[in-house]
């Protein structure tokens, strides 16, 4: 792997956790959990009102790295950690953001490890504010809020909400699930900038007669949230999607079709049309379609009915048997030997990249677990919801897409 595609990942996946003093300090041990579990390497920094809620040791246990607390407790392989801290991180996430500490960041105070780092920053900074309702409302709150907006801090929330004190309204911080979906957006964007990636998703319908047909029980989530996913990292988005129930990402063209054939044809225009630099194959395409089709519905007798079943194309393979196609991603499911069906479908598909699941897991559930095939082997992403799983996709493909371009 070259440095280029090196620095890509880990400073792209690297998130310094500020914590400050504050009850909502117990969701920043959530969110530190889903963040690991995504494979973010996160570093955490603590102030010293954040350990009269919570210790160090919730922080260090799920990630694994020693957790900073003092400005002057650097060694000889880290003197200035102040320095040192922010130089390995894609992104410095203070959550929960005090008052007092977001009045620090707004006129430059530098007295703790944590407002230290934050002024010697060279990547971007992110505050999750919360404090009770009046404090936010404080004109001198909102002054500073308004000034870190001005100087390109990215503030999230706070949002409304029964607060610990018992009071009711402004200054609850995000919960995080929001946060991290923050993070995510705010390290991926930009992946795919420029780039346009054409998404196929949900099943194919296969008419039998004028009333009944042949699909599966794909739910198109996973398609949706990788088309969502690809928008978020920059990309322009055209989505040919089969039969499904769900609301469409803002994506930059829709297309519906019903059959594989029609989804065929769509996906070969568009690659003709215009300059596609991936494509995702998501959806859950009949295999075989019926011979003859009934203009009529057909009716009910004591006979036997026999359909003659013939093939569908394969979408996937027409497109990357092309002569200059696209980058390719395929999608598997499997009910058995998933790992051997993965990469023989990969290696007659001749595609870059193979991303299987099993059957029973996936079709229509919100979660499911993936494992991805590629030149370097398998990499397999647990369990979790799938539009996380769809953001840890879009990364993954992004680094392997820019691989591949350096290399040629």
């Amino acid at each position: 792997m070259n440095n280029k595609c090196d620095e890509f990942f880990s400073v792209g996946k690297s998130v310094l956790l500020g914590v400050t003093g504050g009850v909502a300090a117990y969701k920043a041990v959530e969110l530190t959990r889903l963040l690991t579990q995504a494979e973010y390497i996160v570093q955490t920094v603590m102030t010293e009102s954040a350990r009269q809620f919570i210790g160090p040791i919730s922080f260090q246990s799920l990630t694994g790295q020693p957790v900073f607390t003092e400005l002057w407790g650097g060694d000889a392989a880290n003197p200035m950690p102040h320095i040192h801290l922010s130089r390995q991180v894609g992104l410095i996430l203070i959550a929960p953001a005090s008052a007092n500490f977001i009045a620090k960041l707004a006129y430059g105070l530098a007295d703790d490890l944590l407002s230290t780092l934050c002024l010697a920053r060279d990547c971007p900074l992110m505050v999750a504010p919360a404090m009770n309702r009046q404090m936010w409302e404080n004109p001198a709150t909102q002054r500073n809020i308004a000034r870190l907006q001005n100087d390109g801090v990215i503030v999230v929330g706070p949002e409304s909400g029964v607060q610990a004190c018992g009071e009711t309204g402004m200054g609850r911080m995000l919960e995080a699930e929001a946060l991290f979906a923050a993070v995510q957006e705010a390290l991926s964007e930009g992946l795919f900038q420029g780039k346009h990636i054409l998404v196929t998703a949900g099943p194919t319908y296969e008419a039998i007669d004028a009333v009944r047909g042949i699909i599966n029980t794909s739910s198109g989530k996973m398609g949706y949230a990788i088309a969502q996913a690809a928008l978020d990292a920059g990309a322009r988005v055209t989505l040919v999607t089969g039969p499904t129930c769900l609301k469409p990402p803002a994506v930059t063209r829709l297309i519906h079709v019903q059959s594989a054939q029609e989804m065929l044809n769509m996906v070969t225009a568009t690659i003709a049309e215009t300059s596609i630099d991936v494509f995702i194959s998501v959806a859950a395409v009949a295999d075989y379609r019926v011979a003859s089709v009934s203009q009529q519905k057909i009716k009910k007798s004591d006979q036997k009915l026999t359909l003659e079943l013939i093939q569908n194309p394969d979408i996937l393979s027409h497109v990357s048997s092309q002569p200059d196609p696209p980058f390719c991603v395929g999608f598997a499911a499997e009910t058995d030997n998933l790992e051997q069906n993965a990469i023989t479908k990969r290696r007659q598909k001749k595609i870059p990249v193979l991303v299987a699941n099993w059957v029973q897991e996936a079709m229509g559930s919100n979660e499911t677990a993936l494992t991805v095939f590629d030149n370097e082997g398998a990499h397999a992403f647990e369990k979790a919801p799938k539009q996380i799983l769809a953001k840890r996709l879009i990364e993954h493909i992004a680094l392997q897409y820019r691989q591949q371009r350096n290399n040629i």
